[in-house]
């Protein structure tokens, strides 16, 4: 990296960021220096404040470039930086980008120093440079270890607490930052897993940047939902099968990282969506041998079933027992109060669940599987993928037309069995599969049929799952001791809409 008074040349960036989900980050320096991998490492303390700039309607974010002004040193004898960052295609925790890095005589961007970068192709005639404002600062102090390795790779591991600023608003700052100094990704992991067997942490997708941005957009702690995963019919399925299961995990852990600073349900929906949609395209490429490499998840069922759980009971808070509050009540003060006591257990018991999935999030466990799935799909290859079956070989069009219409067919047998509970619970998981399947490799099947499987999964996923909810409604108020009258209402409206004579 170049910090003379010039753009020199370009650094590649390799980076590996991890969240840390504490209840207490003043006590998390003291926990990682205590680590065997950090306690004979000497660390070093620096306060970064930073300035990040782009135009009104943010033109750079949206090109994945980031030009900042870092203010480093004492206040005194500060120093400044003036740092272009541009590339890196992937949200992964894992990142590699371009940096140009310089310092400058004050704090103010000089367009001189971006001339010898990649800066013109975006900004020939120097407009866009003269319209730049400043959008957001962060505000932290990095704590730095290095650690050198015996084959050779040197990481720094770098912790950062304080806050990102847009005016009145801010956000925290609590993770790691592991760069890579010298050697391969794999030594990222590496260190990582040493940490994370006793700091829990969340592979982080986002940048300081990018979470600064989606603050000045009022974007922040909103729910991530899924997003089509770009995809060719001439592509090969190895490549294929990274794309759709990178897309979907990135759904499901960025919802984890969101989930530990907003209370929205649609969060702890999203979460669970991205992880059926991440298990639905498991099986969809189960043939291949990445999906069959798949490290084990054990450890995540503590965190799924807290999140099931919690799901359950924000569904019949907010959706399904609302609809039949004056149909119970009917003008009563008795059944008024029925009413509103469940209302209260239903908070407490929401609370307490809410507690639970943050509790599963600060087990180590959990982080070390999360880092496991990460690296597992970091170190994929989607090239020649040496090694692969003859699958390797084969487009995805005529592929996915087949696989969905097995899935099709396997839910059309099961609708002819007999409406049993259990027949109806596989049919529901059936649908689900084919509604993600098609989402995941829509863009390469046949339009009309793709909308006809979809629409037609999406309809019996609702309509199975209506009567679902009410029977977990029903469970949910007899474990939480609803009165007796309240029970027998909510039963008795079951019988009349999912056991009809």
């Amino acid at each position: 990296m170049n910090r003379a008074n010039e753009p020199g040349p370009m650094f590649t960036e390799i980076e590996l960021k991890l969240a840390l989900p504490i209840a207490d980050p003043c006590t998390l320096e003291e926990r990682l220096a205590h680590l065997p991998l950090l306690a004979r490492r000497k660390a070093t303390h620096e306060r970064l404040h930073n300035t990040y700039y782009d135009t009104p309607d943010d033109m750079l974010n949206s090109q994945r470039t980031a030009l900042r002004l870092r203010r480093v040193g004492s206040d005194d004898h500060p120093v400044w930086l003036q740092t272009l960052k541009m590339g890196g295609s992937s949200d992964s925790a894992l990142s590699q980008r371009g940096e140009w890095e310089a310092t400058v005589p004050g704090p103010a961007l000089q367009l001189s120093l971006l001339r010898a970068t990649p800066w013109l192709q975006l900004d020939p005639d120097s407009t866009l440079f003269h319209s730049l404002n400043a959008r957001f600062t962060t505000d932290f102090t990095r704590t730095r270890w290095t650690v050198r390795n015996p084959d050779g790779g040197v990481v720094e591991v770098a912790l950062d607490l304080g806050q990102i600023v847009v005016g009145d608003r801010t956000t925290s700052i609590c993770e790691l930052e592991l760069e890579l100094k010298a050697g391969s990704p794999a030594n990222l992991f590496d260190i990582a897993h040493q940490i994370a067997r006793t700091v829990a942490v969340i592979p982080l997708g986002g940048s300081k940047a990018q979470r600064g941005f989606a603050l000045a957009q009022n974007g922040l702690d909103q729910p991530m939902r899924a997003q089509p995963p770009a995809l060719t019919p001439e592509m090969h399925l190895p490549a294929a099968a990274l794309r759709v299961l990178r897309e979907t995990y990135k759904h499901f852990s960025g919802n984890l990282h969101t989930f530990l600073t907003s209370d929205d349900p649609e969060v702890v929906h999203q979460a669970r969506v991205g992880w059926r949609r991440f298990k639905t395209a498991l099986a969809l490429f189960k043939e291949l041998p990445l999906a069959q490499a798949v490290p084990p998840l054990q450890a995540l069922k503590p965190l799924l079933k807290a999140l099931g759980r919690l799901r359950d009971l924000e569904v019949a808070n907010l959706q399904t027992l609302p609809m039949l509050a004056n149909a119970y009540v009917g003008g009563s003060p008795k059944r008024q109060a029925h009413w509103e006591a469940l209302q209260r257990a239903l908070a407490e018991a929401t609370a307490q669940e809410h507690q639970s999935v943050r509790n599963s999030l600060h087990n180590p466990g959990t982080g070390t599987t999360l880092l496991a799935l990460t690296e597992w799909l970091e170190s994929q290859s989607v090239g020649t993928s040496s090694g692969m079956t003859v699958d390797n070989h084969a487009t995805l069009h005529p592929w996915a037309s087949k696989r969905m219409e097995r899935l099709r067919d396997q839910l059309k047998t099961t609708l002819k069995k007999s409406p049993k509970p259990e027949n109806l619970h596989h049919a529901r998981i059936l649908a689900k599969r084919l509604r993600y399947g098609v989402e995941a490799v829509r863009t390469v099947l046949p339009k009309r049929r793709a909308q006809h499987w979809y629409r037609h999964a999406a309809h019996l996923q609702s309509s199975i799952g209506a009567a679902r909810d009410l029977q977990q409604a029903l469970g949910i108020a007899k474990r939480l001791k609803a009165h007796s009258t309240l029970l027998k209402f909510l039963h008795a409206v079951d019988l009349r809409r999912n056991h009809p004579r």
